[in-house]
């Protein structure tokens, strides 16, 4: 079996960090670890609270797996700090963990912050050059590249200048945009493609983030090509958003459906 690695906060509320990531893995099929960076005490009206797990914890997590659980690909979430930028981006390096989408994650749907502002140039500057993807919604988009992003086209220049500062590709996330479709942009060095969806009627949005680069992961590490990696996890969220269970009374961001099927697996592919 496949092993895949996530490197994020836990959310109390279980929509997303660590908890989304884990039940994400589990749909496709891969066997999930985790490295905790923060613990929140969250629900889906907002953050109440977050405290960051020390450099020296997240680092002794990161050596375990690495020795005994390698994982196949590897995601992070929320970092908390710069020093835990720094701290993760130093384990990634130096255990040679392949396949590494990063997540940029900044502002939780809620509006709270959950990245300190003096770390967010440190994730352009010590993750991207690492990132095999980097999964940026727009607002996270225009604080890597300095830039304002609304539009598709604009998605598109702020994907290209995020490989040229290192990243092998980059999806840049628009769910954010107005109108009746999303658009999501995928470029890599040679070329770029736009995937296009309904926009869906509902405030079952809370982990989307979290649970698309989880299955981007979870694709990476069964081997499959980075654009159908992408594909299939889009599909997925897509298709957990519309079967959002309702939770959380309305009152807020609800989570998601994370026990809808997977994208089906090729005859071809192995455990």
């Amino acid at each position: 079996m496949k092993i895949a690695l996530t490197i994020a906060g836990s959310d109390s509320g279980g929509g997303a960090g660590i908890q989304a990531d884990l039940k994400t893995f589990h749909q496709f099929g891969v066997f999930g670890t985790s490295v905790i960076t923060a613990v929140t005490a969250q629900n889906t009206v907002g953050v109440l609270a977050w405290e960051p797990v020390s450099a020296a914890l997240v680092t002794r997590q990161l050596d375990a797996l690495a020795m005994d659980l390698p994982p196949g690909a590897v995601k992070s979430g929320m970092l908390a700090s710069a020093v835990l930028v720094e701290t993760v981006a130093a384990g990634i390096a130096r255990h040679r963990l392949a396949n590494y989408v990063l997540d940029p994650v900044m502002v939780a749907t809620s509006g709270d912050r959950l990245l300190d502002e003096d770390a967010e140039q440190l994730v352009a500057r010590r993750l991207l050059p690492l990132a095999a993807l980097v999964t940026p919604n727009l607002d996270e988009a225009a604080i890597l590249v300095g830039e304002v992003v609304a539009t598709p086209d604009a998605m598109e220049r702020a994907g290209r200048a995020l490989v040229r500062r290192g990243a092998r590709a980059a999806l840049v996330k628009g769910g954010h945009l107005s109108g009746d479709q999303v658009v999501d942009v995928l470029v890599t060095a040679g070329a770029a493609r736009r995937f296009t969806r309904p926009r869906l009627d509902t405030t079952s949005t809370h982990g989307t983030g979290c649970t698309l680069s989880a299955a981007v992961a979870a694709g990476l590490a069964l081997g499959r090509p980075l654009e159908q990696a992408v594909a299939d996890g889009l599909d997925f969220v897509h298709r957990a958003m519309a079967a959002a269970p309702g939770l959380g009374g309305g009152r807020g961001h609800g989570p998601l459906n994370h026990f809808v099927p997977a994208p089906p697996r090729p005859p071809t592919e192995g455990l």
